[in-house]
């Protein structure tokens, strides 16, 4: 028999163990050749851009900048893709303290954030107008972090507004919120199915919030109970209601469309003060009224729990 050792021709080029040349590799480059099957598989498409991934690093590191500057003062309360990042700033300013919140979507900063402010010193009007002026400076710095420059420029502005007049309605809306002191919603959920995160999300929110009061199950029936400031509890429902904190029946997250607000109201006399947020679960209708009566709050068990 002859050695394959004294062959001085070119390689072969077939495939071991077959007579016939390989097939030759696909040009297109959005395909790749699977030599175990001898099909053709899709590449995977990219994740996302690198353009898009340094954006998203940006903003990342802006608001963990902005956590490090503010520290307690800084409350993160809710992140996803799709919705971008919304935070909430507690700072005094001139003498005025002020909570302004920001919600950084998915475009900033080639976009402007979404900015709400409020004070127990300003008129409704006196916000208004102060956030329409520092969304004009919020103008001079689009494709750029901006959130910590809308701060200084708060620093600098607000005595501004306290110099305007404010109208007679406003005057009386300031009073008013003035005097609002603590108040107790209570609300209803009609379903939880991705429970051990829903109830995570809750607490979180509510510590942000500074809100205190119970998230109670019994059967079907869920309730939130809040205590805090007026303002506090219209910012959670703003969070609950805009995040995607739950899936729906074919299991893709979903935002809460099912919640309802039973009730509203100043916190009367006799009614207990809360002092921290608790999960609660109740095996039946007499344990949950036991729990209404101990916090004073019988009244509402009557009006607006109903099986």
């Amino acid at each position: 028999s002859s050695s394959s050792s004294g062959d001085s021709g070119a390689p072969s080029s077939t495939l071991p163990g077959a007579g016939a040349p390989a097939a030759a590799l696909p040009a297109d480059p959005a395909r790749c050749w699977s030599s175990s099957s001898g099909r053709e598989r899709s590449r995977p498409r990219p994740m996302a851009t690198q353009q898009q991934q340094q954006e998203e690093q940006g903003k990342e590191d802006e608001v963990a900048a902005l956590r490090a500057i503010y520290s307690g003062d800084f409350h993160l309360l809710c992140q996803s893709e799709s919705e971008g990042i919304t935070f909430q700033i507690y700072d005094v300013c001139n003498n005025v303290p002020l909570k302004v919140t920001f919600q950084l979507s998915p475009g900033y900063p080639f976009c402007l954030p979404d900015i709400t402010i409020s004070s127990d010193q300003l008129s409704r009007k006196q916000c208004s107008d102060l956030k329409g002026d520092l969304l004009r400076y919020a103008e001079t710095f689009l494709s750029h972090p901006m959130v910590y420059e809308l701060m200084a420029w708060l620093q600098q502005n607000v005595q501004n507004s306290l110099n305007q007049p404010a109208e007679e309605g406003d005057k009386q809306q300031h009073q008013t919120s003035a005097e609002d002191g603590i108040w107790t919603a209570l609300l209803h959920l009609d379903h939880m199915r991705a429970k051990g995160k829903y109830v995570k999300s809750i607490e979180k929110w509510t510590s942000d919030l500074r809100l205190a009061g119970r998230l109670m199950f019994m059967g079907k029936l869920i309730l939130i109970l809040l205590q805090g400031e007026r303002k506090d509890i219209k910012d959670y429902l703003v969070v609950q209601k805009t995040t995607k904190v739950d899936v729906d029946s074919s299991g893709k997250r979903c935002k809460e469309k099912m919640i309802s607000v039973l009730c509203e109201e100043r916190l009367q006399a006799g009614q207990r003060r809360l002092t921290n947020f608790a999960v609660k679960e109740f095996a039946s209708e007499c344990e949950l009224h036991k729990e209404f009566e101990a916090l004073g709050l019988s009244d509402l068990y009557d009006k607006f729990v109903h099986f």
